[in-house]
């Protein structure tokens, strides 16, 4: 019996290799040689022609290549005929010293060259790393995908989702459910639907997404967000339900496009700007803004103050404040500015800045001018350059007025130079205040008292208690006080003055109107809806400003010719002469009266 084993053994290892061969040479035909899998090495191997025809196992460092591709694993199985193979236990392919792909067990077809892993997948392209359970890597598209749920990490970013496609070649990828990332210093973003390009770090979100950056909240419907830079950039079109918003603990900015960075903690938007800060109890419209927030600048445990700016400009600019429960207050200007100081401390103020074009309106005072200043620490509201202030049928114009409000409500008005107070009577007649400086005192939105020093000239039409005007008043004094009650003069008070009193219609008519005045009504805002509708002061009309020369500087020793050189223009005057005789009282007093 052991005599014939050798023999037998030789013709069944010949029929095996015939057959092999045959299966071999066939297969050979049908496949081009650059796609067939090879071999390289397999400590053992066994053929099963039991499982599947042609079917050859193998076992022990097995190590497979196509081409630039290279797989080990601990074991496998080859199907020559179909030019596949299934690999089991610590599966590692390789392409190109680029591409790594790590599992428990994969698939492989060499026709397609695509390879299906499963438990344990590992991607690695350069840095970025892909896991999942389950994934589908083709060599042709260079795409890998998972659909029961993946991550992927490039360098500070990671990102996970229901389903994923990668490409390697464009280093784009796709995330589909449930899209989770989170970016440097703990940035992170939500939504159903992401693109990302690994390569330039652009992240584009499709769909209701959020973008956490910092302690801002970012929505959009079609945002980019670049986790490097950590900037945002948010589109809305008509396709879209909602338009994208950035909030900062309590305020939001809203627009048809928003720009935003966290490195400099500023946010700019384009196209129907709205910047609410309920808090602050103030709206911010335009066509243009941005908004700047140092919040995210200083560290957790600083004690530096937090700072923020808002800006907005358009011909349809826009604050609105309605800190007056009451009554809403709406300002109108080419570009407006709102700066906060000391946020999240006790010592919280605001700071509006108006420019040009400004018009006010509130139903108790309407205003222009063509700049404005208000700081909710003094309380006072500042206008200048032509401004104009009117209160029921009053108006005041100078070259600078204040308004002093307590709890929103004012309390006084402070004009400064070339001032002017005009009440209307009727349709013809008007008194009139005109100094150098006047002081308006309110109660409940009612003036009270108005003190007028310097230069005072006085016209008013007292009222009968019918309510008719018998006679006319002219006055010139150095100070005057006047007592308002429910709206009307109810006392007026004044040094040494000079005066006349004209019966109704016998004035001169120089006596009739003052020098500086005009009714301005046809440039008042009439309502918060004609705040857009800039209207001019006649030609001729506006204020000239006054020139303000400092006083000249006094010195105490003789003026040397030194002194006189690099002496100011004040100090280089002239001294007037001196006096040589004194004036008598007499003559003293005949000048002041013609004064």
């Amino acid at each position: 019996m052991q005599k014939h084993s050798f023999p037998l053994y030789i013709c069944l290892a010949s029929l095996l290799f015939l057959w092999a061969g045959g299966a071999f040479f066939s297969f050979a035909q049908r496949t081009n040689s650059a796609d067939r899998i090879y071999l390289i090495h397999a400590d053992r191997l066994q053929q099963d022609n039991a499982e599947v025809f042609g079917a050859q196992r193998l076992n022990g460092k097995v190590h497979f290549r196509q081409g630039a591709m290279q797989l080990r694993c601990d074991s496998a199985v080859l199907f020559t005929e179909t030019n596949t193979f299934r690999a089991f236990g610590h599966v590692h392919m390789t392409q190109a010293d680029t591409i790594s792909l790590r599992s428990d067990s994969l698939f492989y077809d060499g026709n397609s060259q695509v390879a299906d892993a499963y438990r344990h997948v590992i991607l690695t392209h350069h840095k970025r790393v892909l896991t999942t359970n389950r994934m589908t890597y083709n060599r042709m598209t260079d795409i890998a995908s998972y659909f029961d749920g993946g991550k992927l990490k490039d360098g500070t970013t990671v990102l996970t989702s229901i389903v994923g496609n990668y490409n390697l070649g464009t280093k784009e990828a796709e995330f589909i459910d449930d899209v989770f990332m989170v970016g440097k210093q703990y940035d992170s973003l939500k939504t159903n639907h992401l693109f990302y390009n690994t390569n330039t770090k652009w992240a584009h979100a499709v769909g209701n997404a959020n973008i956490f950056s910092g302690i801002n909240k970012i929505y959009t419907e079609d945002g980019y967000y670049n986790t490097e830079t950590q900037e945002a950039r948010l589109i809305f079109d008509t396709s879209h339900r909602h338009r994208p918003m950035i909030t900062y603990q309590g305020k939001t900015m809203q627009g048809d496009s928003i720009h935003h960075s966290r490195a400099t903690g500023l946010s700019r938007a384009w196209g129907n700007v709205i910047i609410k800060d309920p808090k602050g109890k103030r709206y911010l419209y335009g066509d243009y803004g941005f908004y700047r927030d140092s919040t995210n600048l200083i560290p957790p445990k600083s004690k530096r103050p937090i700072n923020s700016e808002a800006m907005a400009t358009g011909p349809r600019a826009l604050v609105k404040d309605f800190s007056n429960s009451e009554d809403t207050l709406f300002i109108h200007a080419d570009t407006l500015r709102l700066y906060s100081y000391h946020l999240k401390t006790d010592s919280t103020y605001r700071v509006v800045r108006a420019y040009p074009h400004v018009r006010i309106y509130r139903s108790d005072i309407q205003a222009v001018c063509e700049l404005l200043t208000y700081n909710s620490k003094a309380q006072r509201l500042t206008l200048q350059k032509d401004p104009i202030v009117w209160n029921n049928n009053r108006q005041v114009l100078g070259e600078e007025i204040n308004l002093f409000s307590n709890d929103s409500t004012i309390d006084s008005v402070y004009v400064d130079r070339q001032c002017l107070l005009a009440e209307q009577v009727d349709s013809v007649h008007f008194n009139q205040v005109a100094g150098e400086e006047m002081r308006s005192y309110f109660r409940n939105g009612e003036m009270q008292e108005n003190h007028v020093n310097r230069n005072v000239l006085v016209i008013n039409y007292p009222l009968e208690k019918d309510s008719s005007i018998l006679y006319q008043n002219y006055l010139e004094t150095t100070k005057l006080r006047m007592f308002l009650e429910h709206r009307r003069m109810t006392r007026l008070w004044t040094p040494a003055a000079e005066g006349t009193f004209y019966a109704i219609g016998t004035a001169p008519p120089e006596r009739n109107r003052l020098s500086n005045f005009t009714w301005f009504d046809y440039v008042r805002p009439l309502s918060k809806y004609d705040l857009f509708e800039h209207r001019t002061k006649r030609s001729g009309s506006e204020l000239k400003a006054s020139v303000r020369r400092a006083a000249p500087v006094q010195h105490l020793h003789n003026n040397t010719a030194e002194d006189s050189a690099s002496a100011t223009p004040q100090e280089a005057y002239p001294k007037p002469p001196t006096q040589t005789a004194p004036i008598s009282a007499s003559k003293a007093s005949r000048k002041t009266s013609k004064r």
